[in-house]
């Protein structure tokens, strides 16, 4: 089953197009405001369970699309370090917002999956393993960051040496139709990580939106053979140099007028060597260790298992969910947890995350989306912590530093 996922995956590499970057300067298409639904409906129609930002409960989350009407139009979103909140814009943008508490990690590797049952029949127990599920799935307004970090998680769940046979299934079977981003809000840093504002891998079809006096549009970028097929079935014109002008200028504003960044030059070996930094004290005080920020971060893959038991002891189920390591549990071993306060719990993810992930998987393991600044109760802010951990200690703050618990 996964030399035949493999060999899919390999297939929908080679079919790999341009970049967005690429497809604005050469062959871009228009697709009208009014046409957004028949790209909707064609993807239904072609087996798609589509799923994209829908407004729900006062957020803007992931959520079936039947039609361009379950898209959040004419909303966005007000983020900063603690808060978030969804208020009316002044137009009828349709991704004229940033990003919310869900990401698309949700849809590929599932909160809570069943990986066998057992069942107790006379004197022998069956086990009956979970199939995988490849039904046709859209990842339907996906930002930059979000592509990032399914590249990220693709590393790690699909392409290792132990890839998981649910993830690469269901990634196997995925369309993406990306949004380039032409906002941005204060707790954004993709900028600095390489890895927006503009989609450059990764989707079938980028769009890039655009309003004003020649209407309401959409630049679109194809990124595979499929997206060259939806283009092809939608009948869709090229663009006007002058929006593919636009569609440009609205990417580079974007990223000009981000106010947050993180700075990455000698990041790895700086956490490396700030085991003992007494700033990880301060940070300590603060935390909840609430898991938010792993639980809306996009790239976050922790998981625990557990096996679920009928009342009369005669089926099983074992069920792996999203954990955290900001769990005192998630690090418990005999005699204890390894990580028992929150200062090496909260180390432990930053110094990972920005750290010994590059040790692991050759990158980073941040897409700088903000959601963990944002969601965070405590308003703890990933970059302003790099930056207190980058200040030089003294010998004598080093030294308490180095006689505080490790742990």
């Amino acid at each position: 089953m996964l030399a035949t996922l493999r060999a899919a995956l390999e297939r929908r590499s080679r079919a790999r197009v341009h970049t967005l970057a690429e497809q604005v300067e050469r062959q871009s298409y228009l697709l009208p405001r009014a046409r957004l639904d028949d790209l909707i409906q064609l993807l239904i129609a072609r087996g798609y369970r589509v799923q994209g930002p829908t407004l729900r409960d006062g957020a803007i989350v992931l959520g079936p699309l039947r039609s361009d009407r379950d898209l959040p139009i004419g909303f966005t979103d007000e983020q900063r370090a603690g808060h978030y909140r969804v208020v009316p814009r002044q137009d009828v943008a349709v991704f004229g917002y940033v990003v919310g508490p869900h990401s698309f990690k949700a849809e590929l590797l599932r909160p809570a999956q069943t990986l066998f049952r057992a069942k107790r029949e006379a004197k022998r127990v069956r086990f009956i393993a979970e199939a995988v599920d490849d039904s046709p799935l859209c990842l339907f307004g996906a930002r930059a960051c979000d592509l990032a970090a399914i590249e990220v998680q693709d590393g790690v769940l699909r392409d290792s040496q132990h890839p998981d046979a649910f993830y690469a299934a269901r990634r196997a079977a995925s369309c993406i139709v990306a949004v380039g981003c032409t906002q941005s809000a204060p707790t954004c840093f993709c900028a600095s990580m390489g890895t927006g504002p503009a989609p450059t891998r990764g989707y079938d079809l980028a769009l890039t939106e655009l309003i004003g006096d020649a209407g309401h549009r959409f630049v679109v970028a194809v990124g595979t053979r499929l997206g060259a097929d939806l283009v092809g079935e939608l009948g869709l014109a090229l663009v006007p140099a002058d929006d593919a002008d636009l569609a440009r200028a609205a990417l580079r504003d974007t990223r000009r007028n981000m106010r947050k960044s993180l700075e990455t030059t000698g990041l790895q070996e700086m956490l490396a060597a700030a085991a003992n930094h007494p700033h990880w004290d301060d940070v300590a005080a603060r935390c909840l260790a609430c898991t938010n920020c792993t639980q809306v971060c996009p790239t976050c893959f922790c998981v625990g298992v557990e096996d679920r038991v009928s009342l009369d002891g005669s089926e099983t189920e074992r069920v792996r969910h999203w954990d955290s390591c900001f769990s005192a549990e998630y690090s418990k071993l005999h005699g204890g947890a390894v990580r028992a306060s929150v200062r090496a719990r909260y180390r432990q993810w930053l110094t990972h995350k920005l750290s010994t992930w590059f040790d692991q998987f050759g990158r980073s393991g941040c897409v700088g989306c903000g959601r963990c600044i944002t969601f965070c109760p405590a308003a703890i802010d990933l970059t302003e912590e790099v930056q207190a951990l980058r200040a030089p200690v003294s010998a004598r703050t080093r030294a308490r530093g180095d006689s505080s618990n490790g742990n």
